[in-house]
C-alpha cells in the first residue's frame, strides 16, 4: 500500500502527539495536575468525531442529488468512524472524570447530551440494517443522517451552556483560557487534533475502497 504525504504526515503528527503527550512538561494546574494530559486525546476526539461526521453529512446530501452507491458507501462509513471517535471520546472523558470529579459518570449535561447524541448514531446504524432495498435504505438513511446531524450540534454546543456543567466553556465554567492552555499545551493539543482528524479519514477512506471492491466482486460474481 503506498503511502501518500497525507498519510505520513498522519503518523509523524500522531507519534510526536502520543511522545509529547506523555514525554512533555505540562502546567502544574489545581485539580488536573498530570491528568492535563488528556487534553491531547479526549478533545481531539471529539473534534474528530465532529468533522468525519460532517463528511458523512456531505455525502448524505450528495447522495440525495445525486444517488450513486460510492457516496452512500462513503457517508456511511464516515458515519460508522465519526461513531468509533465518539465512543472514544466518552471513554476517555469518563476516565478523566474518575480523577478530576471523583466518579466516572456524574450527569453532567454535556455527558448527558454526548450519550444521547452518540445513541442517536447508534440508531442510524440500526435503521441501515432494517431494510433489504438498497436504494430505499440509502435515501431513507442519507435523510435520518442530515437531522441527526442537526441534532448533535446543539446537543454538544448549545444546550450545555444553558445551564450549569462542569466542562469548560459550559454553564458559566469558563473555558481554557491563556493561563490554562498556554502555550506548551497548545504546541500538542493543535497537532493533536490534525492527527486524529487524520486518522479517521484514512480509516474511511481505506473502508471505503473495501466496500466499493466488494460491491464490484459482488456485481460480477
Amino acid at each position: 500500500m503506498k503511502l501518500t504525504w497525507w498519510k505520513w504526515l498522519t503518523i509523524a503528527l500522531l507519534l510526536y502527539t502520543v511522545v509529547m503527550g506523555m514525554l512533555s512538561e505540562v502546567p502544574r494546574l489545581a485539580i488536573l495536575n498530570e491528568t492535563i494530559r488528556n487534553l491531547y486525546f479526549h478533545v481531539p476526539m471529539w473534534f474528530g468525531m465532529i468533522l468525519i461526521l460532517l463528511v458523512s453529512v456531505v455525502y448524505s446530501i450528495k447522495y440525495l442529488r445525486n444517488p450513486l452507491s460510492r457516496n452512500d458507501i462513503i457517508a456511511y462509513e464516515s458515519a460508522k468512524v465519526g461513531i468509533l471517535f465518539g465512543v472514544l471520546g466518552i471513554v476517555t472523558g469518563m476516565e478523566w472524570a474518575r480523577f478530576t470529579w471523583g466518579e466516572f459518570w456524574s450527569n453532567d449535561p454535556k455527558q448527558n447530551a454526548s450519550a444521547i447524541g452518540l445513541l442517536i448514531y447508534f440508531a442510524y446504524l440500526i435503521l441501515r440494517g432494517s431494510f433489504q432495498d438498497h436504494q430505499q435504505r440509502a435515501r431513507i438513511s442519507a435523510v435520518y443522517n442530515i437531522f441527526a446531524f442537526a441534532a448533535l450540534i446543539p446537543l454538544l454546543f448549545i444546550l450545555p451552556r444553558l445551564t450549569d456543567s462542569l466542562h469548560p466553556g459550559n454553564g458559566g465554567n469558563p473555558g481554557f483560557n491563556s493561563y490554562d492552555l498556554d502555550s506548551r499545551l497548545r504546541a500538542v493539543f493543535y497537532p493533536a487534533v490534525i492527527g486524529w482528524t487524520l486518522l479517521g479519514v484514512w480509516v474511511v477512506h481505506l473502508r471505503t475502497r473495501l466496500e466499493v471492491l466488494k460491491q464490484r466482486f459482488y456485481e460480477n460474481a
